[in-house]
Parts: structure tokens; C-alpha cells; sequence
């Protein structure tokens, strides 16, 4: 009968755990991607020159809030983790992210390199973008919990997870001369779908990492 209370306990509080943690993280992300909704709008109407330095900085804003966010959580977990430092490198890594996805669109003379390099240069470019995010975090995580190197590759999975979902919902209705409001509509509805995929990915990551993760204090 101990097993079995135990079992169910460990159970309801790992469930306890990852609800906060989606909960949370995929407010965090769809508030944060308000910012590089409204740098694109305002690079859309009044300063498309700006554009890249516009969503670099809302990157910035992006990581922050995500961050702030997720550590609300590990910290009641992981009483030892810097909040500070979880912020700032999300926030830096966000911004790096967005820098890398913007490139293509910024500078238009890799149409013209040969495919081999277009190819290689794609490849690098994925993998520095999806496991921006990961890698930064990693760098305070691995201090609180041990063999913490899965959340790079974790994290860059629940990223590609949650940008193919972006990519299924807001191209599709995304159309030629709608109002720039109704693109932001359709970017912000669709992000918080990409959030929510980034959730669930990356806490069944945590729940891998720290599988007593629930057992101080998250079965209340």
C-alpha cells in the first residue's frame, strides 16, 4: 500500500509540475511574441528600413518574458537557480535567434550561391536558431541539475516542433493586400499554438531531468 500511495503521489505531483509549466510558459511565450508582433507592425507602416534592428530588440523583450516566465516555475523546483541569469541569457539567445532568422530576408545575395552552400549554410543556420534558446539556458541549468546537456537538444526539439505548427496555421491565411492588423492577428493566434507546443515539449524535457521534479511542493 506505500508503493501504491507513492506511486500515485509521485504521479499527481509530476502531472502538478507540468501543468505549472505549460501553463506558464505558454503565457509567457504568447505575451513575449506581442513584441516582435508589434516591431513588425511598426516596421510594416512606418520604419521598414528598421526592420531587423526592430525585431532583434523585441527578441530581447521575447527571451525576457519567456524566461521570467519559466523560472517562476524551476525556481520553486531549483531554489538555487538565478532568476537573473535565466532571463538574461533567454533574452540574449532570443534576440541571437531572431537575428539568424532574419538574415535570409535581410540580405537577398544567398539566392545566388551555389546549392551546396545554400544547403550548408540553411543546415547552420537551423541549428544555431533552434538551439539558441537551449544552449543559453543550459549554461545556469547544468549547476542545479545534474547531466543537463538534454535540454539543448530538448529544447531545440520542442522549437522545431512549435515553428512547424506556427507555419501550418499562419501562412495558409495569410493572403496578398490584407490590413497589416489582420496579419498581426493571424501571427499572434498562431503563436500562441507554437507557445503551447513549446510547453508540453519542454516539460516532458524537464520530467526527463529532474524525475522527482513535482516532489517539492507541487503535489498541493
Amino acid at each position: 500500500m506505500a508503493v501504491a500511495d507513492s506511486t500515485y503521489d509521485g504521479g499527481t505531483a509530476r502531472r502538478a509540475f507540468l501543468t505549472r509549466w505549460v501553463g506558464w510558459a505558454t503565457l509567457g511565450e504568447s505575451l513575449g511574441f506581442l513584441a516582435p508582433v508589434l516591431a513588425w507592425f511598426l516596421a510594416a507602416t512606418a520604419w521598414p528600413r528598421a526592420e531587423f534592428a526592430l525585431l532583434v530588440l523585441a527578441g530581447l523583450a521575447e527571451g525576457a518574458v519567456l524566461g521570467w516566465f519559466q523560472v517562476r516555475v524551476l525556481r520553486n523546483r531549483l531554489p538555487g537557480i538565478s532568476a537573473a541569469r535565466w532571463v538574461l541569457l533567454t533574452a540574449v539567445a532570443a534576440a541571437f535567434a531572431w537575428s539568424v532568422g532574419m538574415l535570409p530576408s535581410t540580405f537577398g545575395e544567398w539566392q545566388d550561391w551555389p546549392l551546396p552552400l545554400r544547403l550548408t549554410a540553411g543546415g547552420a543556420a537551423a541549428i544555431l536558431l533552434l538551439g539558441s534558446i537551449g544552449t543559453a539556458q543550459w549554461f545556469e541549468l547544468r549547476h542545479h541539475v545534474r547531466r543537463a546537456w538534454p535540454w539543448i537538444a530538448g529544447n531545440a526539439a520542442a522549437w522545431a516542433a512549435g515553428l512547424a505548427a506556427f507555419m501550418l496555421v499562419a501562412p495558409p491565411l495569410w493572403q496578398p493586400d490584407q490590413p497589416a492588423w489582420l496579419i498581426a492577428v493571424i501571427g499572434v493566434g498562431a503563436a500562441v499554438l507554437m507557445a503551447a507546443v513549446m510547453a508540453v515539449v519542454t516539460g516532458l524535457v524537464l520530467l526527463r531531468l529532474m524525475p522527482d521534479a513535482a516532489a517539492a511542493g507541487y503535489a498541493h
